[in-house]
């Protein structure tokens, strides 16, 4: 057995097997693109990829990476707006298979500029009212930033009081890590 797969890794992994071809799937946080270009090559010329980021610069390293990779770009719809406006996008009837959080900031950007509760619960409610059965919402939690450690207990309180009937949460991450490991969370609709 090779080692376990850090946040990232597995976030991949389970967004592997919850897209298939054709799916529409949603990147609440662009950042540097490339989970969006890993959703983008998931579901094909068939689907189609909402990719959302409050900041420029994560939209326009985005559309490089994507055009680095030949990626069509009417797969990708990319919005330079929050996350809790997903569900002004998005059109009512649209199911989605999936959608991936990265929480905290834009890596090589500005500290100050952070995912924020209020949001991010927005966001993530929005998600949940498209996703189809055995779909997910994953969100990777970076809270070793200012703010960090507000969002994450939001974001775990609203999780905990999902009901288990309709939901199952599982929470991924290393407990005996140094400097706040980030950690997943893949919310499944199961009813």
């Amino acid at each position: 057995m090779n080692r376990l797969p850090n946040g990232l890794t597995f976030s991949h992994q389970l967004l592997r097997e919850a897209v298939a071809s054709g799916d529409n799937v949603i990147d609440g946080t662009v950042g540097n693109g490339h989970d969006t270009l890993l959703l983008a090559t998931l579901v094909g010329a068939a689907g189609q990829v909402y990719g959302f980021d409050i900041q420029e610069p994560a939209i326009q390293a985005t559309k490089r990476l994507l055009t680095q990779h030949k990626i069509d770009p009417t797969i990708v719809k990319l919005y330079q707006k929050s996350h809790a406006e997903i569900d002004t996008v998005l059109p009512t009837d649209t199911p989605i298979s999936a959608a991936i959080f990265n929480l905290g900031y834009l890596p090589g950007g500005s500290k100050a500029i952070i995912t924020k509760p209020a949001s991010t619960l927005v966001a993530i409610k929005a998600c949940l009212k498209h996703l189809k059965k055995f779909g997910l919402v994953i969100v990777v939690v970076y809270y070793g930033h200012p703010g960090g450690l507000a969002e994450k207990q939001a974001i775990l309180d609203f999780c905990q009081k999902l009901p288990q009937k309709r939901y199952s949460v599982l929470n991924y991450g290393f407990i005996n890590q140094v400097h706040e490991p980030p950690f997943v969370l893949a919310i499944q609709k199961i009813n």
